[in-house]
C-alpha cells in the first residue's frame, strides 16, 4: 500500500481546511477587524475565496502534492478514476485520507474558539434552501473539474494548473456562496460539520460537487480527441512517481 502518498493526501487535506477555514473565520467572524474595516460582505467572499483558493495551489506545490498529486477532494479523485487516469485500487485509500485529513485540520479550527463558533468554523450550509444550493453546488463542482481538466489537457497550460484556483474561487465564493457557501468539495464540508456538530443539508454537498463532476467527465469525453489525452492523476509534479502507483498509458478520451 503507498502509505506514503495516503499520508501526503491526508496532510494536504489538513493543511487546506485549516488555512482556508482560518481564511473564512478571520473575514467572516462577526465583529471581526475584517468586517468592520470592509463591511461588504461581497468583496470579503472575492478576497476569500482568492485566499482559500491559493491555499489550495500552495498545496498542490507542496511536498505534500509532490507525493499525492494533491487532488484534496473525493470528487477530483473520482474524476481521475473516470477519465481512467486513477487505479481503482486507489480510490478508497484517496478518499479516506482526504475525510480524516479534513477531520484532522478542522479539529485544529478550534483554536479559533468563540471566533469560529460565530460562524460554526466554516461550516457549509444552504442559503436559500437545499434544492438551490444543490443547483449551486453542481454548477461550481462543473466548472471547477472542468476546467481543471481542460488545463491538464493541454500542455501549455498544464504548467500553470495551480494558478486555476486563486481566481477561480474568487470568482465562484463571490457569485455562489450565498446558496451554498461554495464548497465543491464533500471533505471540506465535512470536517467543519463534525466539528460544529452542524449537518444541515449536508447531502447537497456530496451529491452537487457528484453530479458536477460527473458533467464535468461527460463534457471532456464528449470532446474526445479533439483535445489532448489527460496525463497522470496529478495537479502539477507530474513526473514525480518513485512507487509507479499512477497511470501512465494512454487514457480515455
Amino acid at each position: 500500500m503507498p502509505w506514503k502518498v495516503y499520508g501526503a493526501e491526508l496532510s494536504g487535506t489538513a493543511l487546506l481546511v485549516f488555512a482556508g477555514l482560518s481564511v473564512v473565520i478571520v473575514d467572516f467572524a462577526p465583529g471581526g477587524a475584517v468586517a468592520s474595516l470592509l463591511p461588504d460582505a461581497g468583496l470579503r467572499r472575492l478576497i476569500t475565496g482568492f485566499l482559500f483558493g491559493t491555499t489550495g495551489a500552495l498545496v498542490t506545490l507542496s511536498p505534500f502534492g509532490k507525493e499525492s498529486g494533491a487532488h484534496i477532494n473525493p470528487v477530483v479523485t473520482l474524476g481521475f478514476w473516470m477519465m481512467g487516469r486513477l487505479k481503482t485500487g486507489l480510490v478508497p485509500g484517496y478518499i479516506v485520507s482526504q475525510l480524516i485529513g479534513a477531520a484532522i485540520g478542522a479539529a485544529a479550527l478550534l483554536v479559533w474558539g468563540a471566533m469560529g463558533r460565530s460562524v460554526e468554523f466554516g461550516a457549509t450550509m444552504p442559503g436559500y434552501g437545499d434544492v438551490p444550493a444543490l443547483a449551486g453546488e453542481t454548477a461550481a463542482s462543473f466548472v471547477m473539474v472542468f476546467l481543471l481538466f481542460y488545463f491538464l489537457r493541454h500542455r501549455f497550460l498544464k504548467p500553470y494548473t495551480p494558478a486555476l484556483f486563486p481566481p477561480l474561487y474568487a470568482l465562484m465564493v463571490w457569485l455562489e456562496a450565498p446558496l451554498s457557501g461554495t464548497s465543491t468539495n464533500p471533505a471540506r464540508s465535512f470536517g467543519p460539520s463534525l466539528v460544529a456538530g452542524e449537518w444541515h443539508g449536508w447531502w447537497v454537498y456530496w451529491i452537487g460537487p457528484l453530479l458536477g463532476t460527473l458533467l464535468a467527465v461527460a463534457a471532456h469525453r464528449l470532446a474526445g480527441k479533439r483535445w489532448p489525452r489527460l496525463g497522470v492523476a496529478k495537479v502539477h509534479h507530474f513526473e514525480h512517481d518513485p512507487y509507479r502507483i499512477f497511470h501512465k498509458e494512454p487514457s480515455l478520451p
